[in-house]
């Protein structure tokens, strides 16, 4: 029963993705073909699929995106890109990590990567250009940088980790990824430094560097909201979830009365967007519930669990085919859907070695964010070269740089748990 479910399961699933079968779809129709085929309980598909997303931390995650489209559209990225440029200043590769650190910022307020990586790359791919910076680099860089956004809170891809694993809190997770999260990013500015120095990109296009107060008064509404998020997460004024909300009229003030940017109609567009999107991913969820009931019920999860285990005993190599795996996962699927699929085959595997379940998180959401800029399916990437207008192609040579810059990073969280632990128990989660 558990191999001819497995059988159905797996390969099902795989060969509807081939096909072109959306992801939702595929999780519905492989899980519930089990459960009929086994004879499972065909009752159970509804149920489930309701469970899914019957949970109270996933209310943070409609509000969550629909708050960084407020920022998005407010006006935010191009405000804090010329306060930055004022910190920089006009020098090689100064342009680069203006760059690196806006996309750092406004992961702090998006928590969704293609948002971020959007918003920049409309600001900044144009001035780059006028410095010498190629298009394909460019495009490149921002879509890289733009994946700290899943690291630093407030991260939509870890509320949804925080569901599926309930022993890892949303603070705890939200604390712990905020110095791989940074680490992660300034990784990048080592390729950028060497590649503006070789190639002397960034001399100065003529253009006056902005003024350092007055750029930062311009900015700071924008800059306070990080700290107005996490201060109150950290002083319990109020739950992630209402830190969402917050955040979401917070953006909207911003947008609508301080820098007048939001009209009636671009509210209306937000919502819509936000709307369509947040409803793509809880459908998403929902029906990998039904997946997920269909493996646990037969088994096919620890199945594969006790194949993986029988590979190695050493928690070291075992470590390292995870990271394989979920690296190649991650240039194929978005992080919830990785989370989804994979995280039934490796609680097994995570209790076994006793991982810290906020530190394993944090492993596990670095492997996504590589996967955003790394082709074939790089999400990130995807959005920065439409904006560019370039083709994919042209960036791989790039996107290996930026690749190799990150699994050092990557390389030193999981060597060092501390780098993701500290934050959490020093701040008592």
């Amino acid at each position: 029963m558990i191999a001819e479910g497995s059988v159905i399961l797996f390969l099902g699933f795989a060969l509807l993705l081939a096909l072109g079968t959306p992801l939702a779809v595929a999780l519905g129709i492989a899980g519930s073909a089990v459960i009929l085929i086994e004879g499972l309980g065909i009752m159970s598909v509804p149920t489930n699929a309701y469970n899914g997303i019957a949970k109270y931390p996933l209310l943070a995650l409609p509000v969550f995106v629909l708050a960084g489209m407020m920022f998005e559209r407010a006006g935010v990225a191009l405000r804090i890109v010329r306060f930055a440029s004022a910190v920089v200043g006009r020098r090689r590769g100064a342009q680069g990590i203006v760059a690196i650190l806006v996309c750092m910022f406004l992961g702090g307020i998006s928590g969704s990567g293609p948002a971020d990586a959007a918003a920049v790359a409309m600001v900044m791919i144009p001035g780059m250009l006028r410095q010498g910076y190629p298009k394909e680099f460019s495009a490149t860089l921002i879509a890289a940088a733009g994946s700290t956004a899943i690291l630093i809170p407030p991260s939509v891809a870890l509320i949804v980790y925080s569901v599926l694993v309930p022993a890892a809190s949303v603070p705890a997770l939200f604390a712990g990824g905020v110095i791989p999260g940074i680490l992660a990013g300034l990784s990048l500015i080592l390729p950028t430094l060497y590649f503006s120095w070789k190639n002397g990109w960034g001399q100065s296009d003529g253009e006056p560097t902005p003024r350092f107060w007055d750029s930062f008064r311009e900015a700071i509404w924008g800059l306070l909201a990080p700290v107005i998020i996490l201060g109150g997460l950290r002083t319990g004024i109020f739950t992630p979830t209402e830190a969402a909300v917050v955040a979401a009229f917070y953006g909207l003030i911003v947008g609508v009365f301080v820098y007048r940017t939001l009209s009636l109609r671009d509210i209306y567009r937000v919502l819509v967007e936000s709307a369509e999107i947040s409803a793509v991913v809880m459908i998403i969820i929902s029906l990998a519930g039904v997946f997920a009931h269909a493996g646990s019920t037969l088994g096919a999860f620890d199945a594969f669990a006790a194949m993986l285990l029988g590979f190695t005993s050493s928690e070291a190599v075992m470590l390292a085919m995870i990271t394989l795996m979920l690296l190649i996962a991650g240039m194929l699927l978005d992080a919830v859907s990785v989370y989804l699929v994979f995280l039934p085959i490796l609680l097994p595997i995570m209790a076994i070695y006793k991982w810290d379940p906020v530190w394993f998180g944090i492993i596990m959401t670095m492997n996504m964010a590589i996967g955003q800029f790394t082709p074939p399916m790089a999400v990130n990437l995807m959005v920065t070269t439409r904006v560019a207008g370039i083709t994919m192609e042209s960036t791989v040579r790039w996107a290996l740089w930026m690749v190799a810059s990150m699994l050092g990073a990557l390389i030193l969280v999981t060597a060092f748990p501390s780098l993701a632990m500290w934050l959490p128990r020093t701040l008592g989660y």
